[in-house]
């Protein structure tokens, strides 16, 4: 397993972040690697989520865990979403920016898991930010280009307590 180097926005080889990441037609050794890979990597800075154009691979995969445990998703499409909530975001690939960005308070997800076995995924609260939030990376779109308004650094500041 590696640690994979995060594509960060405005630097080189960025443009796979706004790129519609290709379909997993089939599961090879290669794809199972890249999933061990990510993993390591999401953990390795921190993360709750990665999706593999973060790494610059342009592959329908993403890995979150909020807290419950790996989840690994294929080609992941949202099948039902409900509610509106407006939260703070922070991405790896836009390091240092923490925004306000609206999602659906709770989703449903069918996928792939990393076998190959389709999967339904129901998030809520924290985990359905996560799912829009990496599902949106393999489709090209940025916590950006949803933010309503950036957090002031007051803000992030009193939250940790300074």
């Amino acid at each position: 397993m590696a640690v994979h180097k995060i594509v960060v926005v405005d630097e080189p080889g960025a443009e796979v972040l706004r790129e519609k990441a290709a379909p997993v037609t089939r599961i090879t050794n290669k794809v199972s690697k890249l999933i061990k890979d990510m993993l390591e990597t999401m953990y390795a800075v921190d993360g709750a989520g990665l999706a593999a154009p973060q790494i610059g691979v342009s592959k329908q995969i993403a890995v979150i865990d909020v807290g419950e445990g790996p989840i690994c998703l294929i080609n992941p499409e949202i099948v039902k979403s409900e509610g509106e909530e407006i939260d703070v975001e922070g991405c790896l690939s836009i390091p240092g920016l923490r925004a306000y960005v609206k999602r659906s308070t709770s989703v449903i997800v069918k996928a792939l898991d990393e076998r190959g076995r389709p999967i339904r995924v129901v998030g809520e609260g924290l985990l359905a930010r996560a799912l829009q939030h990496e599902i949106d990376h393999l489709n090209g779109v940025l916590m950006t280009d949803r933010m309503i308004d950036v957090v002031p650094q007051e803000e992030e500041q009193d939250e940790a307590g300074e």
